[in-house]
């Protein structure tokens, strides 16, 4: 009888160990997302005041994409696509599940960024994101070594030869589109047009590729060649600009006379997540002003959060003024959303491109 007793004892002890375990790990929020948009000090707030623990993975959105279709949609709790990444990639791959936005506080959203974001990534009457982030893509510039440097066809001209860099991504192929008087926006709907307009923008880079120190790929590889002078132009994120202007004041973010390109990085949830209760909470927590305005701070960008630009720092705020007076902010070009499709002929002119052909 004791023995008996005994063993029920430790399977009731063992039972509970389990169900404590699986609690503990239903408890983990599990984000996937950019570098600087989760900083230790938010995230050990958060994990105080909910109890909740932030397993962070980084990434970008060409990445977060193939995780997602990697898995079918498993793997993570919460992503930050940008807002142009979701209504494609969900209609073709289906890796995302639509949000309740019941759950979230929107009065702490701007009201016009939120509605934006939520009409870019509804399907079906069914949202998709909401925003977090947002910034610019535009020239960042040694105005002292490339004065002349004012758009994006400048990174090929001979003044700044074998010092000028862009990444081969996406972001290179509509900057250009837009530089030389085409606009690849208009011809999303249209694959045939959009098609022979990349295979024109595809040309463009070619020539211009001669011209390239490298095609950067990680951010601290860009800042350090424009830091020591073997980088004195490049296209890149205004972030990165801001935060070597506050080292060098002659390296600025430049907004193109074609136009600066307006991206806003999203929250969305992966299709098969399985915390989206932490997820939800997570989104409440940053859009505090308080809370975004530290998350500003560590990613050098705005945010979606309604009041957190009162709190940030006066020199983030002077740079953007500097960077965008009203003209060039009118002159934004704000990414829609991607249909389904356009990304494997972008892909494929990329690929040319790094293969040189």
């Amino acid at each position: 009888m004791m023995t008996k007793r005994a063993g029920l004892k430790l399977a009731t002890a063992l039972a509970a160990l389990m169900l404590a375990g699986g609690a503990q790990a239903a408890e983990k929020l599990r984000l996937l997302t950019w570098a600087d948009y989760a900083p230790k000090d938010v995230v050990d707030q958060f994990t105080k005041e909910t109890g909740i623990e932030v397993e962070i993975t980084l990434s970008n959105n060409e990445e977060m994409i193939s995780k997602l279709r990697a898995t079918q949609g498993a793997g993570f709790d919460l992503v930050q696509p940008s807002q142009d990444r979701i209504a494609g990639p969900q209609q073709e791959f289906g890796i995302y599940k639509p949000m309740d936005v019941s759950k979230l506080k929107s009065d702490l959203f701007i009201g016009s960024m939120l509605e934006a974001t939520k009409k870019n990534t509804t399907i079906d009457g069914k949202v998709y994101g909401v925003p977090h982030i947002w910034g610019t893509d535009g020239l960042i510039v040694n105005t002292k070594a490339a004065p002349a440097v004012a758009d994006y066809n400048d990174l090929c001209g001979a003044a700044v030869a074998g010092k000028s860099s862009f990444r081969a991504k996406r972001p290179a192929l509509i900057a250009f589109a837009f530089a030389n008087g085409m606009d690849p926006f208009a011809a999303y709907k249209d694959v045939k047009a959009y098609s022979a307009l990349m295979d024109k923008v595809g040309a463009k880079l070619a020539e211009c590729k001669k011209n390239v120190k490298f095609f950067w790929d990680g951010k601290d590889q860009l800042l350090n060649a424009l830091r020591s002078g073997e980088v004195v132009a490049a296209m890149a994120w205004d972030t990165g600009g801001w935060k070597l202007n506050t080292e060098n004041s002659d390296i600025k973010f430049v907004a193109p006379k074609s136009g600066a390109l307006g991206w806003i990085d999203t929250f969305a949830l992966p299709a098969k997540g399985r915390n989206d209760d932490a997820a939800y909470k997570w989104i409440n927590f940053n859009m505090r002003p308080e809370i975004a305005a530290k998350v500003a701070a560590a990613a050098g960008n705005f945010t979606a959060s309604n009041g957190a630009d009162k709190l940030m720092q006066g020199k983030l705020k002077d740079q953007f003024a500097e960077s965008f007076p009203k003209a060039a902010i009118d002159n934004i070009k704000w990414y829609p959303s991607v249909p389904a499709g356009l990304e494997e002929i972008e892909g494929k002119v990329l690929d040319r491109l790094k293969a040189g052909s």
